[in-house]
């Protein structure tokens, strides 16, 4: 891994976001997808298009190791000053989730962020919004939608589609040969490959971030609009020793609906907040979706480890 490339929050540590449009911008406010199993009175956050990312330019990821005996919690400010704004529109924090306004954003962070550390351990995690973690608050595909992920590739990757297409074929096939999964490419939409295509569950595009991301992703209760790859320009250049294939794993994983490892631990330095549900006992340190930088042991590609295997397939037996 080169000097300053990171996987993780998609800014550098202190960096303002913009403000402008963020309280007068609309919630989605749209319902649980079909196909998505759950309670949707556990999804308190259902509106929030979440996506997941990883970056390529930032420092460190939550800065140096916390104690797990004594762990440090951000403050707002801190943790506002964290956020972006992407091509998309969304307001990006912990380079993995999106909102789509300041309220939103203030309430995420009381309820999520300051009100627990993560000092819980445990191997793969699902993304859970159940307070008490109850398996009904998993945001996750039900088993009949888990064997029907379509998706486009688009044909605007130019040059690019080829490498792109054979990047997702690698990552589906690592995520389908150890969880009950299928993922479908549905090449006739890779035309009109956009994030209106109904055509498809989700879509796979080029983006602009300006460096901020290789890729992003989304969780199985983003709204149609919002469940899209996107993979920036970036992706395509040296990022050795990750391939583009290693990050479409990842990328995949959220999903799925996986959380980032490092999430469960205050030793990490990167807890990002205490929305998930441990799926195995063992936490991964060189998990598929944990940040090599937060205290990771992963000096590869990004790979599934026998633990994240367990995870996918406690999940989607």
């Amino acid at each position: 891994m080169s000097s300053g490339r990171r996987i993780g929050a998609a800014v550098a540590q202190g960096r303002s976001a913009p403000g402008r449009g963020w309280r007068n911008r609309r919630a989605a406010g749209a319902s649980p997808e079909v196909g998505v199993r759950g309670n949707p009175k556990m999804l308190k956050f259902r509106s929030v298009a979440l996506v997941a990312g990883v970056a390529l330019l930032g420092s460190a990821c939550g800065g140096p190791e916390a104690s797990e005996s004594e762990p440090t919690k951000m403050t707002w400010e801190e943790f506002r000053a964290s956020v972006y704004e992407d091509p998309e529109g969304k307001l990006i924090f912990d380079g993995d989730m999106a909102l789509d306004s300041e309220e939103e954003l203030r309430a995420f962070f009381d309820n999520h962020v300051a009100a627990e550390t993560g000092t819980s351990r445990g191997g793969l995690a699902v993304y859970n919004t159940s307070p008490t973690k109850a398996i009904s608050g998993d945001v996750r595909w039900s088993a009949t939608q888990a064997r029907n992920l379509t998706y486009c590739v688009s044909s605007t990757f130019s040059g690019n589609k080829s490498r792109v297409v054979t990047a997702m074929n690698s990552a589906t096939a690592a995520w389908e040969a150890t969880a009950n999964v299928n993922f479908i490419h549905v090449t006739a939409q890779d035309g009109a490959c956009t994030a209106s295509n109904n055509n498809v569950l989700f879509d796979v595009r080029p983006v602009n971030s300006g460096g901020q991301y290789l890729a992003r992703a989304f969780f199985p209760n983003s709204g149609r609009s919002g469940r899209n790859v996107l993979v920036d320009n970036t992706a395509f250049g040296p990022i050795s020793p990750w391939t583009l294939e290693g990050i479409m794993r990842h990328e995949l994983g959220h999903v799925l609906g996986f959380r980032h490892e490092h999430t469960r631990s205050t030793g990490s330095g990167c807890f990002e907040d205490n929305a998930w549900r441990a799926l195995t006992s063992t936490y991964d340190r060189a998990s598929v979706m944990h940040y090599p930088q937060c205290a990771g042991t992963q000096t590869g590609d990004l790979v599934l480890t026998t633990l994240d295997k367990q995870g996918a397939r406690a999940l989607y037996p």
